[in-house]
């Protein structure tokens, strides 16, 4: 937990009510998602119990398993689901633009991508897990299943994978996303139920968010939003009515036992439901920081190409992961991480101040500028502008070590020369390079004038080049040598939990 954050919990717990921590909204909203609350069944490994689905919260779809652990009827439910699901996901891929790139033509782009919402990381993982345990199922033989059975899993198991990806809006928990836009009373923990969450975000009106919070830990009221459910439900409520439909014999009777099922489920989805779309609306009211658009349009090539993927050879994603593969991704993974911490800090001064706390970042007043100064003579003579910044953050930047940028100015770039002064009152000065063009004077503008307000910083969101890494063929017998070519297998959809 950084020193701000921890600053803005006491605050919360002082003040009765989340504080704010950034300024803007640094994940995509989508303006059409899918809210998915799924339930699974206690004491199954990832036995899929219920779901309310839907992409309008005034006609959610209710979808549930009677009897969990009968194989067939959780494949009929997850049909079921892929139905809104593939409606849902395939609808985005049919309208594109194209869009110019640095080098080649142009290349299409959706308009819109799609967006899942589910109520903390749980669902994520619940549904990541569904994916893996359905994908590689058979539509032929003696266990087949509807062809829309892989195909969502496959779908499941790519939203759970751009859901590790710093900055993706494609597959969204919402205690995460309003976590880190404001800080509760309570712990990291005690965060993860959304009602507990909201309730020290938007408590209701005359009560504190810590009254809030403990009135939604009442499971009577506030119902756990999932994918576990209550103990207590479980046994009073849930139990009964299973057993109901295992006695039911002929379709009248188990037809009213599903019915009465469906209904009790109903009751425990609706508040976590209602509560998802508030955490949307709440998150929807604040300005979308600078960066997100360009991360979206990111996340929007991701979805064509796999959408595109399925729709040539679609095999389903292996099991796991060969060595270069592994090490490419956790490589792009960190690449990803990297840029996204410092658009976040370019984006928001809040987040900023974390980094200026620590010593990666200063902020202050420009007291002089030597605008025309050159390096070299005749042909090789070079622009490098000085400035000198006064500020009273903690620098920790060593001098002629640290490279740092003004967001203002994204293509030019400070070299520390000297750092004087005592702490509280430095005087930093910079050597600038890059972004006043080629000439020897430097245009108005592109260097920063006396009484300037500036923010360095170390960090940086320009590409960094990916790892070098073997070819798949070229694996090194450490990491077990060349992989054998994927193969489908009979047993690829066993799973010791499923």
């Amino acid at each position: 937990m950084s020193t701000l954050t921890s600053l803005a919990r006491a605050y919360a717990v002082d003040r009765g009510l989340a504080q704010p921590i950034t300024t803007v909204c640094h994940a995509h909203i989508s303006t059409w998602p899918l809210v998915c609350v799924p339930l699974a069944m206690a004491g199954e490994a990832n036995a899929p119990l219920a779901v309310m689905i839907g992409d309008d919260r005034d006609a959610p779809r209710v979808l549930i398993v009677p009897q969990p652990r009968n194989r067939e009827l959780r494949f009929g439910f997850v049909h079921s689901l892929a139905l809104v699901m593939l409606h849902y996901v395939g609808s985005f891929a049919g309208t594109t633009q194209n869009v110019a790139r640095r080098s080649g033509p142009p290349k299409a782009r959706p308009i819109d991508a799609p967006q899942l919402w589910v109520p903390n990381h749980g669902g994520i993982d619940f549904l990541r897990l569904l994916g893996r345990s359905t994908r590689f199922r058979s539509t032929t033989g003696p266990h087949a299943v509807e062809m829309s059975v892989p195909t969502v899993g496959k779908w499941l198991t790519f939203l759970g994978e751009r859901a590790e990806y710093p900055g993706s809006s494609l597959f969204l928990a919402a205690t995460d996303v309003l976590t880190q836009h404001w800080a509760t009373g309570q712990s990291a923990i005690e965060d993860q139920n959304l009602a507990a969450l909201l309730g020290w975000i938007a408590p209701p009106e005359g009560m504190t968010g810590a009254a809030a919070a403990r009135l939604a830990e009442d499971p009577l009221l506030t119902p756990p939003a999932g994918p576990a459910t209550d103990p207590t439900f479980d046994r009073e409520v849930l139990a009964p009515a299973i057993a109901e439909y295992d006695r039911a014999t002929g379709a009248a009777r188990q037809r009213r036992a599903t019915a009465r099922l469906e209904a009790a489920l109903r009751d425990q989805l609706a508040p976590t439901w209602a509560l998802l779309w508030q955490a949307i609306d709440l998150l929807r009211a604040l300005p979308p920081g600078g960066h997100v658009a360009a991360r979206w349009d990111r996340d929007k090539d991701a979805y064509l190409r796999f959408h595109t993927y399925l729709a040539g050879d679609g095999r389903p994603q292996p099991k796991r992961d060969s060595a270069v593969a592994s090490a490419l991704r956790l490589n792009e993974l960190e690449r990803y991480k990297a840029a996204y911490d410092a658009q976040r800090a370019f984006d928001d001064p809040l987040v900023m101040a974390e980094h200026r706390i620590t010593g990666e970042a200063f902020a202050g007043t420009v007291t002089s500028v030597v605008p025309d100064r050159q390096v070299g003579v005749g042909q090789r003579a070079k622009l490098r502008p000085l400035i000198t910044v006064s500020t009273s953050d903690p620098v920790r930047l060593v001098p002629g070590d640290a490279t740092v940028t003004d967001q203002r100015r994204p293509r030019q770039v400070g070299q520390i020369l000297t750092v004087t002064g005592e702490l509280g009152d430095l005087e930093i000065t910079l050597e600038l390079a890059g972004g006043t063009g080629r000439r020897l004077t430097a245009p108005a503008g592109t260097v920063p004038l006396a009484g300037d307000q500036v923010c360095f910083s170390s960090l940086t969101d320009s590409y960094q080049q990916r790892g070098n890494f073997p070819a798949r063929e070229d694996t090194p017998w450490t990491h077990g040598g060349p992989p054998a070519p994927p193969a489908p297998r009979n047993d690829d959809g066993n799973e010791e939990w499923s």
